[in-house]
């Protein structure tokens, strides 16, 4: 599985039609520095421009996950240069939530270590997040005399229930991959050395289904959360008829006619045929 070393931070390697894009500052525990925001800003555009990808995974180098901004240099170097920390904080909000959360394609977290502070946002933009059991998760910016900022507490407000995102947030204790399933935080939490297996297990599950409504559905249940009822029933209603116009694969007639016509797809026995790909 090579990998692609076009960015000075990042590393793309592709297999099976997944992309796993690795936060590559291992000697840092990947934390995140400017020029790592403005590697991951482009990295995304390349693979949601990918034909040849179907679902990406992002994971980190060696034991950790992502250990949140790089104190020294996003923070007191930019406190240093205001113009250049504008330009981080854009880069860093484009890609972890912006791009993250509204990717054409579905996202998976892969998270083999280490995941504090700002690290929650993006494992919060994945669609998906599956841990190694051993994995630590922590909020330790009270710690430094600060708050989870950018929008990690809106994140953490929004994934965690309010007593948990609290405790936290305020104490700065830490938990493990179990702890954080058993929370919900993430979907699952395994022994590390089952951890890619299980994200490949998922990526092929993914791979079955129509790219067409699984983004709309994506799209769909990130909106809904703040709607009202009256609102969400008129979103859902012309985000139905939009997927139906834009579905270059006509999932939802090929569907209808595998269920009622030729009885071929029975959800929870067979996978939906999609009859090749356009």
């Amino acid at each position: 599985m090579p990998a692609e070393s076009k960015y000075e931070t990042v590393l793309i390697e592709k297999e099976d039609r997944i992309a796993y894009v690795i936060l590559n500052r291992p000697e840092k525990r990947n934390a995140m520095s400017p020029q790592l925001h403005r590697d991951m800003d482009a990295a995304l555009d390349d693979v949601a421009d990918d034909p040849d990808t179907d679902v990406l995974v992002l994971t980190g180098a060696g034991e950790a996950w992502c250990a949140g901004q790089d104190l020294r240099l996003f923070f007191r170097e930019g406190d240093k240069n205001p113009a250049s920390m504008r330009k981080a904080r854009a880069a860093s909000h484009s890609w972890r939530w912006q791009k993250l959360s509204t990717f054409p394609k579905p996202t998976i977290a892969m998270i083999n270590g280490y995941c504090f502070g700002g690290a929650f946002t993006q494992a919060c933009a994945c669609d998906f997040a599956i841990c190694a059991d051993d994995a630590i998760f922590g909020l330790s910016e009270v710690n430094w005399g600060i708050l989870p900022g950018g929008i990690v507490s809106w994140n953490v407000a929004q994934t965690l229930n309010f007593r948990d995102a609290l405790y936290y947030a305020m104490t700065g204790d830490t938990f493990d991959g179990k702890k954080a399933q058993a929370m919900g935080f993430v979907n699952f939490s395994v022994p590390r050395a089952e951890l890619k297996a299980a994200v490949v297990k998922l990526a092929k599950k993914l791979q079955e289904k129509s790219p067409a409504a699984m983004r709309y559905t994506k799209d769909a249940i990130r909106a809904v959360r703040t709607m009202s009822e009256p609102q969400a029933v008129d979103y859902l209603n012309a985000k139905s008829d939009a997927l139906r116009f834009s579905d270059r694969e006509h999932s939802r007639e090929k569907g209808m006619r595998q269920f009622l016509d030729e009885k071929t797809y029975r959800p929870g026995f067979t996978q939906f045929d999609r009859e090749g790909k356009e």
